[in-house]
């Protein structure tokens, strides 16, 4: 933990690597440590709006730098931990400002009714929050218990915080070296000299012979190696395996006449991703081996002397304070406690231990577990409660990502996952696509009015007329009983590049009846007590006027999306067993309240009166809003706009409900999770017949086209609701949608454009924005996944967007 970030990484005698990687704006196919960040430093800087706390993702930096350097700067967790008492002022290495840091408090609490003590406890148990989901990140999300790790805690501030993180992961032992403020630069010099080689193979596992593959790999890396001295060893060999169409493999270990690595990849992936798949075949993306010189590791440090208890310098507020580097090794020290060295802090929570061996190395660990903490203020509990649903909603994406086998949702990122309450109203969302997210609440509660469900049951739709967006766009929804108790549902939304219609891509421009789109799923059980209906929902794919081009890979995908699901549902699960069904329904409820507040709040710096605007398609059917601003509340009245499309840019009340949360959030400047929280208070006049709400009978022959109204009309719609409040110029007004293919695949992409200006900032150019957020597919990838050659990709200047 330094002054921007913490990074967390695996270490199990042998380091976690990642292939692929973000430096800002690019990708990078190159061998990385697997590291996880998170905005939480000691720069970090913490804020309170009166009814959330946060800290972070922006930092002071090293100028101002946090408020007790005396430079003007901000509340940081860096004066956080000094006004605890948690830092000595004596080991800065600069002078510190007590009353800069005390005043920069008192800013941030205003006039709220909270303890100074309070407040502060809060922004620490955030920031503890933060971390300890980054490590689960790379623990438990990739099938290992960080409860049977040590963690290892450096750089200036990790000391602070490892013991409360370790709390909250199960962890029982900390390790802090002496050089922890200093210890990637101490690493350097005794880190062992290493050489790979590697080989992609893309072909299927049984196919290769695994140990002459390896052969030539250790043979090769050793000849690098012999360039830099002698005594090379071979230090690691891994496959990289898959199932052929995925684009993320997981790191097998091999090791010659050990495990197969077709079981070891089996176990791995059950352990992981929590299924199964039989009927896929298995890949060998690649094979690398690692050589090393001399040792890898050095010999652990020997206990420390005789153990001694030493005397305190002064009783603190955190506990009592010690000198580290006065301090021999041997020493022994309960906490409550601080130890401040040269380089860095430790804080010892009560129920720690810690013991210094040979090198003075602080070796902590968990001797009683603290008692439940009293009187945690509301907003503390649900600035927490927002981390821990946004980290479920997290989860469901990371998963469906990684499992997923179409180019859409695997590589351009084309879906959404959510956590809604008991009556459907969404929660919170992981940051997917707009379009999607505010829609998913009226798909929720239009599908649960349709099917009873219970536990174990998942529902699957993707009917424009049960709130679906368009046909391609898959929704499954799953309610989570706690005690017998239905205290939330979990749902996400995938776009399948392929689910039949008259064209390859299922976007048929010239459809002008729904069916004409592909498969219409209305509401259906697609699981049922926890077991899948895989016969049922191929049936389904297969049937109707014009059914799925590829069925092998929409139900590739269902699975993905499956599995994503039940994560959801074993992520809240467990939130329960820790907090209680109680209390964990009470925080959905206050955030939903919180962010009713703050778009009220919002509202009310409007000056009330009505803004309209009108903005056209380019067939010239008109799109007409009237918003009539009162007291914090909202009257938006689509009366004008145009009737029912002939063609396919029909929308609905679930993309109408997206777009108005979409520009309400924009509205508010808040860093509140997007729910349906900002929709108290807000009306809606949506005649029935125009086409933002046209009627749909249930035969999908006689239902109107809608897969125009969720790429084009949406985002004209959003436009309209921007121009009408003012708050920026029009867009490219569509998701540029590119669509081939042949009776065997269809293809789908959508493609960037421009943004409109606003208030003191300009337009952007050829970006994903407004409804939609995802990415284009790479040029290799496209090549490597279809039977194309791209032969050019470029920004074409002065097209206007």
């Amino acid at each position: 933990m330094g002054g921007t970030s913490t990074d967390v990484a695996r270490y199990d005698g042998r380091y976690d690597f990642r292939y692929e990687l973000e430096v800002g704006p690019a990708r990078l196919l190159t061998q990385a440590l697997a590291i996880e960040t998170v905005a939480a430093g000691g720069g970090s800087i913490c804020r309170f709006d009166g009814g959330r706390l946060t800290v972070g993702p922006d930092s002071a930096g090293a100028v101002p730098g946090p408020a007790c350097y005396g430079a003007g700067g901000p509340l940081t967790l860096t004066d956080v931990n000094l006004l605890l008492g948690r830092l000595d002022p004596a080991s800065f290495g600069i002078p510190v400002d007590l009353a800069a840091a005390k005043a920069a408090l008192q800013a941030v609490k205003g006039s709220a009714p909270l303890s100074d003590n309070a407040l502060l406890q809060g922004f620490l148990d955030l920031a503890h929050e933060a971390m300890a989901g980054a490590i689960r990140e790379i623990s438990v999300r990739r099938g290992y218990d960080p409860s049977t790790y040590t963690l290892l805690a450096f750089g200036g501030a990790g000391g602070q915080h490892a013991c409360a993180v370790a709390d909250r992961l199960g962890m029982a032992e900390v390790l802090v070296p002496y050089e922890a403020g200093i210890l990637s630069a101490a690493g350097i010099g005794a880190a062992s000299i290493e050489r790979q080689a590697q080989v992609q193979i893309l072909r299927p596992l049984l196919e290769v012979d695994v140990a002459a593959v390896f052969g030539e790999l250790d043979q090769e890396a050793l000849a690098l190696l012999a360039l830099e001295g002698e005594g090379g060893h071979i230090h690691r060999r891994s496959l990289q395996l898959r199932f052929q169409g995925q684009s993320h493999h997981l790191d097998i270990e091999y090791e010659p006449g050990g495990i197969s690595p077709a079981e070891a990849f089996r176990t791995r992936y059950e352990a992981v991703f929590g299924h199964w798949l039989a009927d896929k075949v298995v890949e060998l993306e690649s094979a690398r081996v690692v050589a090393a010189l001399g040792q890898t590791m050095p010999p652990p440090l020997a206990p420390g002397d005789e153990s001694y208890r030493p005397e305190a310098l002064v009783k603190g507020a955190a506990g009592s304070m010690f000198a580290w580097e006065n301090l021999r090794p041997g020493a022994a020290i309960d906490g409550p406690a601080v130890l401040a060295g040269p380089h860095a802090t430790v804080v010892v929570p009560k129920g720690w231990q810690v013991l210094l061996d040979s090198g003075r190395h602080a070796h902590l660990r968990q001797i009683s577990r603290p008692a439940p903490k009293a009187g945690q203020a509301e907003a503390v509990r649900l600035s927490l409660f927002a981390h821990r649903f946004e980290a479920i909603a997290q989860e469901m994406g990371a998963l469906l990502e990684r499992t997923s086998f179409s180019v859409n949702v695997k590589e351009r990122l084309d879906f959404s996952c959510a956590l809604l309450d008991a009556e459907g109203q969404l929660v919170v969302n992981a940051p997917h696509i707009p379009v999607h997210l505010g829609s998913l609440g009226v798909c929720v509660r239009q599908v649960v009015a349709a099917l009873d469900l219970g536990p174990g049951d998942v529902a699957i739709t993707n009917h424009p007329g049960y709130g679906g967006a368009h046909l391609p766009d898959v929704t499954l929804i799953a309610p989570v009983y706690v005690e017998g108790r239905r205290i939330a549902y979990v749902a996400n939304r995938a776009h399948h590049a392929e689910i039949g219609g008259r064209r390859p891509g299922s976007m048929p421009a010239d459809a002008q009846r729904l069916s004409e789109e592909g498969v219409v799923i209305p509401p259906y059980l697609l699981a049922r007590g926890g077991l899948m209906d895989r016969q049922g929902i191929m049936n389904l794919l297969q049937k109707g006027p014009f059914p799925t081009r590829s069925l092998a890979e929409n139900m590739a995908d269902l699975d993905a999306s499956l599995a994503s699901i039940r994560a959801g549902i074993r992520g809240l699960e467990q939130l329960c067993h820790t907090f209680g069904p109680e209390e964990v329904v009470t925080h959905m409820q206050g955030l939903r309240a919180y962010a009713a507040r703050q778009m009220q709040a919002r509202l009310r710096t409007f000056p009330a009166g009505r803004y309209t605007a009108t903005e056209f398609l380019d067939d010239g059917s008109p799109l007409q809003v009237a918003i009539t601003l009162e007291e914090g509340r909202a009257h938006i009245d689509f009366t004008g706009t145009a009737p029912t499309h002939p063609g396919n840019f029909n929308a609905n009340p679930a993309i109408v409900t997206s777009v108005v949360m979409y520009v309400l959030k924009l509205m508010v400047e808040a860093d509140i999770p997007l729910n349906e929280g900002l929709m108290a208070g807000i009306s809606l006049d949506l005649p029935e017949g125009c086409m933002l709400n046209p009627v749909f009978p249930e035969n999908p022959d006689l239902c109107p086209a809608v897969v125009g109204g969720n790429v084009e009309t949406s985002q004209r719609l959003t436009d309209t609701l921007l121009k009408a409040l003012g708050l920026m110029a029009c867009s490219q007004g569509t998701m540029n949608n590119l669509l081939f293919g042949h009776a065997r695949l269809g293809y789908y992409e959508t493609l960037g454009g421009g943004t409109g200006a606003g208030p003191g900032f300009a337009g952007a150019h050829a970006v994903h924005h407004h409804m939609t957020n995802t990415r284009m597919t790479d040029p290799e990838v496209l090549e490597f996944r279809y039977p194309v050659r791209l032969e050019r990709l470029a920004r074409r200047a002065g097209s206007g967007g």
